[in-house]
């Protein structure tokens, strides 16, 4: 399902049950959840730099107390964003 919603991206469309990631995250990082086999799972994304979407993370959500997600995983988001962003400055930079 990640797949679809992620491709509606691309198009610009915002897909079904999308919304910003929270948890302290930028409100550009949006966040999908989906359901299978009693799990949840959750993809972080970010679609406001012109022309790309990137997916910063895809995890099984695991939290051991609560509902918030676990620190490991928004750290990762955070870093992944900022290593999109720079990718993302350099590649259109140079076109």
């Amino acid at each position: 399902m990640f797949g679809s919603a992620l491709l509606d991206t691309q198009y610009g469309d915002l897909p079904e049950g999308a919304r910003p990631f929270g948890e302290g995250l930028p409100s550009k990082v949006m966040k999908l959840v989906e359901d299978h086999d009693r799990d949840t799972y959750r993809a972080a994304y970010v679609a406001s730099l012109p022309g790309a979407v990137y997916v910063l993370h895809v995890f099984k959500k695991k939290s051991t107390t609560g509902i918030a997600t676990p620190r490991p995983d928004t750290n990762r988001i955070r870093a992944r964003l900022a290593a999109a962003e720079a990718h993302h400055r350099d590649t259109y930079r140079m076109a």
